[in-house]
């Protein structure tokens, strides 16, 4: 919700915009690829692989401290209509990029694990995210949907990311309305097909 004019507007984006650019994510990927796998333990899903971990009581910590904090960030629970809301939307994922490297500070000697790994991916789709928007010169109508469609897929993004950062917090995620909330599918026309496996 906005104020516009003295009117409260109220601007819903929509779900099916075309991704104006794809998302890296092959470093993430390849990492993901060398992760030890367990028998039993927590599926966690990213575009194109899955893996089975068994998470330590540092991992399920720092999760539950991640869902707690990304959950209650504007940029997963308000959409943009103005100026001043993209403004809002730029400064929350800056929050949430500075939430993310204290955390990984605190996870250091896990750099390896699936939980950094899953912190990297949202840092950097986030790096990617604000790199296309500071691309756009201006803001004109043509560049604020663009700038719309990006943020569309970068908040299913961390979603999705967030989803899996539950399973190893072993808590559902707090806070964010049914309306802003995305299914687990990853959308792979948002991200690089990676090369084929050897």
């Amino acid at each position: 919700m906005c104020t516009l004019s003295g009117l409260l507007y109220t601007w819903r984006m929509p779900r099916d915009l075309k991704p104006p650019f794809k998302f890296d994510i092959g470093k993430i990927l390849d990492r993901a690829r060398k992760l030890p796998v367990s028998i039993d333990g927590v599926t966690i899903t990213l575009p194109f692989v899955e893996v089975t971990l068994k998470p330590d009581d540092l991992e399920r910590k720092v999760a539950r401290e991640v869902v707690i904090r990304l959950a209650d960030r504007r940029v997963l629970n308000a959409w943009e209509c103005c100026d001043g809301c993209i403004d809002d939307a730029l400064k929350s994922l800056q929050e949430i990029r500075q939430t993310i490297v204290e955390k990984q500070v605190e996870l250091s000697s896990k750099a390896d694990g699936v939980l950094f790994l899953l912190l990297d991916s949202i840092r950097d789709v986030i790096r990617q995210f604000l790199t296309f928007e500071q691309r756009l010169t201006e803001r004109s109508s043509e560049s604020r949907q663009l700038y719309f469609a990006a943020l569309e897929m970068l908040r299913a993004h961390i979603h999705r990311s967030l989803l899996q950062i539950s399973k190893i917090a072993d808590m559902e995620i707090p806070g964010i309305s049914a309306q802003m909330r995305y299914d687990g599918n990853w959308q792979l026309e948002a991200y690089q097909k990676p090369p084929l496996l050897p």
